[in-house]
C-alpha cells in the first residue's frame, strides 16, 4: 500500500467530538507520519477504525469522523478487511471475478472499470475493495456499483493492514472458480479476460497472466518472459484457479505493499502447476502505475525489499 494510504484524502467536517482516547491515538499517528514511520501510522489508523472512527488527511491537516457518518448514504464502511464475509459457496453462474484494490485516484478507477464493463465476458463480476475513501475514490466506486448492479461488488473499509490482507479478503469472498488479480492502472482495449480463461483450460495450468517473468541465472533478479510457460506472473493482470490460490495459502499475508509480493505468490503457485502467458498479445495497456510511482519512496523501497527477501528464499529452495 502506498504510504499509509491517505494522501489526497478530502477533508470532511467533524460531526461530533471524538473522545480523548481517540484524539490521543490520532495525535500519535500524526507524530508517526511526521517521523515517516508509516507502519506505526497504519497500525494506529486501524486502532482508530476499530473504535468506530475514521481519520482522513488533507492539505490542511487531519480530521476525525465517526465511521457511520463517514459512510454517508448508500454504503457501509467496515473497520478492516477481516469484516468482509467469505463466500457462502461456489457460484456456477459466475465464470470469474476481477478483484481490484481502490486506494485513491478515482479517475483511474473509473477508466479501469469502464473498460472492464465494456470488454469482459458476460458473467464476469468486478469485486472492488476501497480502503479509506482516499480522494473520494470510495464514493466513485459506490457510484459505479449503483449504476451497474450485478456487475460490480463494492466493499469499503476504513483501514487495512496491507496489500496481502486486502487481497486475501477479496479472494475469500469470491465464489467464482477463477480469481483475477488486477491493478486499476491496467486498462483493457479489448477482451483480455477471455484468453486468460481459455489458457486455464490447458492441462496442468493453474494461472495465466498478461506479463511473465523468469529468474536471472544467479537467482537474485527477474527478467521479462513469455509467451508460454513462465516462472512467475506479475500482478497487473493475473488469473488463477481459485482452488490453486487456496492451496498456495492465498496471497502473501505478510506483504503490506504489493511490489514483489506477486512474485512470491507466483512461485508458490508454480509449485502446484504451470504458469503461462498466452501466445497471442493481449489488448491491454498500462497507465501510470500510481501504486509504485506515487508511493512514499522510503516506504515503497523498504517494504519491497522485505517482500523480495522471501522471493529469493523461495528461488534458492527450488530444485535446479
Amino acid at each position: 500500500m502506498p504510504g499509509d494510504g491517505t494522501a489526497g484524502t478530502l477533508r470532511r467536517r467533524v460531526v461530533s467530538e471524538p473522545p480523548a482516547r481517540i484524539r490521543d491515538l490520532a495525535a500519535r499517528r500524526a507524530r508517526a507520519r511526521e517521523a515517516r514511520d508509516f507502519a506505526a501510522a497504519d497500525a494506529l489508523r486501524a486502532q482508530i477504525a476499530q473504535a468506530g472512527w475514521m481519520v482522513t488527511d488533507g492539505p490542511d491537516g487531519s480530521s476525525l469522523v465517526p465511521a457511520q457518518a463517514a459512510a454517508g448514504p448508500g454504503y457501509r464502511i467496515l473497520p478492516d478487511p477481516a469484516g468482509i464475509p467469505p463466500a457462502a459457496g461456489p457460484d456456477p453462474a459466475r465464470p470469474a471475478t476481477i478483484a481490484l484494490l481502490v486506494e485513491g485516484w478515482p479517475a483511474d478507477l473509473r477508466e479501469c472499470v469502464t473498460a472492464l464493463l465494456a470488454h469482459a465476458p458476460a458473467g464476469v463480476v468486478v469485486s472492488a475493495l476501497d480502503v479509506g475513501n482516499v480522494g473520494a475514490s470510495g464514493d466513485t466506486l459506490h457510484e459505479l456499483a449503483v449504476a451497474h448492479p450485478g456487475r460490480i461488488e463494492e466493499w469499503h473499509v476504513a483501514a487495512s493492514p496491507g496489500w496481502g490482507a486486502s487481497r486475501n479478503a477479496l479472494l475469500r469472498a469470491d465464489p467464482a472458480p477463477v480469481h483475477i488479480i488486477m491493478e486499476t492502472s491496467t486498462i483493457l482495449a479489448g477482451d483480455a479476460i477471455g484468453p486468460l480463461l481459455a489458457a486455464l483450460h490447458a492441462a496442468g495450468v493453474v494461472a495465466a497472466g498478461w506479463r511473465g517473468a523468469d529468474p536471472d541465472p544467479d537467482k537474485l533478479g527477474f527478467h521479462d518472459a513469455g509467451p508460454g510457460p513462465v516462472t512467475a506472473l506479475l500482478g497487473y493482470l493475473l488469473a488463477v484457479r481459485a482452488e490453486a490460490a487456496a492451496a498456495a495459502g492465498g496471497l502473501p499475508a505478510r506483504a503490506r505493499f504489493y511490489r514483489n509480493a506477486d512474485l512470491e505468490f507466483s512461485l508458490r503457485l508454480g509449485q502446484l502447476g504451470t504458469l503461462v502467458v498466452p501466445e497471442q498479445p493481449l489488448p491491454v495497456r498500462q497507465t501510470r502505475h500510481r501504486g509504485y510511482h506515487d508511493s512514499d519512496p522510503g516506504y515503497r523501497d523498504r517494504e519491497s525489499r522485505r517482500n523480495y527477501r522471501r522471493v529469493v528464499e523461495l528461488l534458492r529452495a527450488a530444485p535446479g
